[in-house]
């Protein structure tokens, strides 16, 4: 199934609180080297490793960090972050984790309600940290309206060290 636009995905894709039993996903998602590899995951956990990581997230979180599910059609297959967050900003992440999904429009329509949920939380500017060579997320930067601003220090990124883009997108009116 091709889903293709986010527009189509209207409805389709939502954002919910995790609750127990996500770690079930969060477990197959590990079991994927690629996925790891793209989401900066470690390859090989044990399951019980991410397990015991899922329920702490789910127990409770940071005040400075958020994470949310993304479900589309009500199954969960990724999640979005803001995280560093302050009064006036926070920090975007996002992960899908069914790679059969990439690229079908389900990180777009996603972070486009994170970016909903960040407004109404009073915030005035979100950022993004990308690696350069991850040109898929540096194009979903651009669609959703963030700026690339400059460059930040060079991370590790599918076993190299990479540059990272820094975007920055603020609430309209801000």
């Amino acid at each position: 199934m091709s889903l293709c636009s986010s527009t189509a995905l209207t409805g389709a894709v939502a954002l919910r609180s995790l609750r127990p039993g996500d770690e079930a996903a969060a477990v197959r998602w590990a079991a994927d080297p690629e996925f790891c590899q793209a989401a900066d995951w470690t390859p090989g956990l044990a399951a019980r490793v991410v397990r015991r990581h899922w329920q702490a997230l789910i127990e409770g979180q940071a005040p400075d960090f958020h994470r949310w599910g993304v479900t589309l059609y009500g199954r969960l297959v990724g999640y979005v972050d803001l995280a560093n967050l302050t009064s006036c900003s926070g920090e975007l992440g996002v992960a899908i984790g069914d790679r059969t999904l990439w690229g079908q429009g389900v990180a777009t329509a996603a972070c486009r309600l994170l970016l909903q949920e960040a407004w109404a939380l009073g915030l005035e500017q979100v950022d993004a940290h990308v690696h350069a060579p991850n040109e898929r997320s540096q194009a979903l930067m651009r669609r959703l309206g963030f700026q690339a601003v400059g460059m930040g220090p060079p991370k590790p990124y599918r076993g190299s060290l990479v540059p990272v883009t820094h975007f920055l997108r603020s609430q309209e009116g801000c």
